[in-house]
């Protein structure tokens, strides 16, 4: 064996000097970033029609009432309850580890009184779905969960039960703000009895003191490390809803001492807001080269809604500050670099979705196919200015009451380009009945199989007010048994092999773009673009003009108005005219649209964009969702006309 002298040692670390070292690493960094860049920039060629197979899960029994003991041993002969046929009273969840169960909620009614033991099916209740066609012992294909859970088991367990989601150990479930937990026995478990089970409340801690109880969250969902979670918050500033997406780590509090409820809980910790102040991460906002001119800048992190992760775990999916003008969109940022992904162009309305265990596809619904949004954002290439103030009210249109208009999507990797804008899973000649009938519409969330061969979703059928009486569109007679205008689907892609991909290793905590949380610090402000007129830069050609006034009290903008000359963000399309949206708020969840369109596309693509005479004035509350609008507004292109909804239609 030899060993080196000092001399040879100096040698080694004269050919390795930090010079050296910092070379090598230079080179390696830039060739990962070549391999990154030439990744993004092969984008292959739009995948083929696969075959898909729907069909349909089974359910409880429907319920003919809520009268006390409306559901009899006629109707359900194993009194395993009867449930609530109205449209939102039931929403499909996640598969469980193993792919052979789903998670439903449903709202339970008609029940007998206690002591009878069928008393416990009553309310809103978490569910399983067998859908390999077999049964529980008892001859149901589904089982209850929460079902006569103690009252001790669930002490703190808030009223939200949304988007049941299950955890890789097989034993909890995330159902809205709650946290299933049947440890030691998987959630399947014949052990898994109503005393075993613990629901247990999710808390956000907000004040510097740890008092009080959990701040607001909505639309959770569990990363694919089962450690963190992500989630929205609403508040209200300026007689305005805003909302900001976070991602925490959840930890169980066996004996918590302060903050509501004194009960054994999970909390979340280390959280970070999908947020940064300033207009750096912004999509529009003004040059900070060039302080009278606006930038667009396709590579800032604008999360208006948090909505889910990639199954590697790396990024965070959300619906985003428009690219263009009116078009509605789903993003993917990387947690860790920031990197920005545009996953739907299409301009109709994109929100729920979920990836495939190897994230090659999406499953997205989207109000794509029914012409529901095309008035607005059927022109594109329109820089998304006049969306500082008519965003709101674009993404309300996308409902008519609580009728949604999506379908369920399914998308490659790099989303739409061209002529490719995905599959339809349900695509059928329209049957009434059947999964591709025009008056069944796609609900949140669908969720794929851990194998990627089958995505669970689920549909509900137009019910009033959304249709009868002095709406246009009639009514459709039920179609499911016992009048449920409800069903859980299943799309099998036929022609797949099964996956097997091990779970992401738990995450970091920290997200290098977010901003930390510190309890008790206030919720900020979106940055708000100065008062005055702007000119925007043409990408090919052209420039567009922009003025921007706030309101009287300057914490918002009243009015945005455009002058387009020549503008050009794509090869061969020119813009020319103007536009002027005003908007005011009646209430924090009313905006009021007083629109004036005059716009003209020419070059590859033959275009108008045009309100009536006398504007098109639009007014809709973003919980209802129900249109009331005087005027027209009506986008031209190529010869085919989009023309807006009725109201109320």
């Amino acid at each position: 064996m030899k060993f080196r002298t000092r001399d040879s040692r100096k040698r080694v670390n004269a050919e390795f000097s930090p010079r050296m070292y910092s070379l090598i690493l230079s080179a390696v960094l830039l060739s990962c970033l070549a391999a990154i860049a030439a990744e993004a920039t092969e984008v292959p060629k739009p995948p083929a029609p696969e075959p898909i197979e729907v069909t349909e899960l089974p359910l409880p029994p429907t319920a003919p009432g809520s009268s006390i003991g409306a559901c009899t041993v006629a109707i359900n002969p194993h009194r395993t309850g009867c449930i609530d046929p109205a449209p939102l009273s039931f929403q499909s969840g996640s598969f469980l580890p193993g792919g052979h169960h789903v998670l439903a909620l449903v709202h339970f009614m008609g029940a007998p009184l206690p002591p009878d033991a069928a008393s416990a099916y009553n309310g809103g209740q978490i569910i399983i779905v067998k859908t390999d066609g077999t049964n529980f012992p008892n001859g149901d294909a589904w089982h209850c969960v929460t079902c006569d859970v103690p009252a001790e088991n669930r002490v703190g367990a808030g009223p939200d039960q949304s988007y049941p989601q299950a955890f890789l150990d097989g034993k909890r479930i995330l159902e809205g703000t709650n946290v299933i937990d049947c440890s030691p026995f998987l959630v399947t478990d014949a052990r898994c009895t109503p005393e075993r089970v613990h629901i247990y409340p999710i808390r956000w801690n907000v004040r510097p003191d740890g008092s009080g109880p959990s701040g607001n969250i909505r639309e959770l969902r569990i990363h694919p490390d089962s450690v963190h979670l992500g989630f929205n918050s609403l508040s209200i500033y300026n007689n305005r809803f805003t909302q900001f997406g976070y991602i925490g780590r959840l930890e169980f509090n066996p004996a918590p001492k302060t903050g509501e409820p004194l009960a054994p809980r999970y909390e979340l910790t280390s959280v970070t807001r999908l947020f940064q102040e300033g207009f750096d991460q912004r999509v529009l906002g003004p040059d900070p080269r060039h302080p009278n001119q606006l930038r667009i800048n396709h590579d800032g992190i604008d999360v208006g809604e948090f909505r889910g992760f990639s199954k590697n775990g790396r990024e965070v999916f959300y619906v985003g500050y428009p690219f263009e003008s009116s078009n509605i969109d789903l993003f993917a940022a990387d947690l860790l670099t920031g990197k920005v992904r545009r996953l739907t162009a299409n301009p109709e309305y994109a929100d729920p979705l979920d990836a495939s265990p190897d994230d090659k596809w999406i499953v997205v619904e989207d109000t794509r196919g029914s012409g529901r949004q095309m008035f607005l954002a059927a022109m594109g290439g329109i820089p998304p200015i006049t969306d500082l103030v008519t965003s709101s009210a674009v993404s309300s249109v996308r409902n008519n009451h609580d009728r949604r208009f999506m379908q369920a999507y399914l998308l490659d990797r790099f989303g739409d380009r061209g002529d490719y804008q995905g599959q339809l899973l349900t695509a059928g000649d329209g049957k009434p009945g059947s999964a591709s009938d025009p008056n069944w519409n796609a609900m949140a969330d669908p969720r794929w199989s851990a194998d990627g061969t089958r995505v669970v979703f689920f549909q509900t059928q137009v019910a009033s007010p959304a249709c009868g009486g002095s709406n246009p569109l009639p009514c459709p007679p039920p179609t499911e048994p016992g009048g449920r205008r409800f069903r859980m689907l299943i799309a099998r892609f036929t022609s797949r092999k099964p996956l097997s991909i091990r779970p992401p290793r738990p995450i970091s905590d920290s997200v290098p773009w977010g901003t930390s949380y510190v309890p008790g610090t206030p919720t900020p402000t979106r940055p708000l673009i100065l008062e005055g007129t702007y000119t925007l830069p043409g990408s090919i050609s052209g420039s567009a003009t922009a003025t921007i006034v706030h309101t009287s009290d300057h914490n918002a903008i009243r009015t945005v108005t455009m002058t387009y000359d020549n503008y050009s963000d794509e090869p061969g399309n020119v813009l020319n005219g103007s536009e002027s949206v005003s908007e005011t708020r009646p209430t924090p969840t009313t905006t009021s649209l007083d629109w004036y369109s005059n716009i003209v596309e020419t070059g590859k693509v033959q275009g108008t964009k045009r309100t009536s005479p006398d504007g098109f004035k639009l007014t809709i509350d973003v919980r209802t969702n129900i249109l009331q609008a005087t005027g027209t507004l009506t986008t031209t292109i190529n010869g085919q006309t989009f023309v807006q909804p009725g109201n109320e239609d």
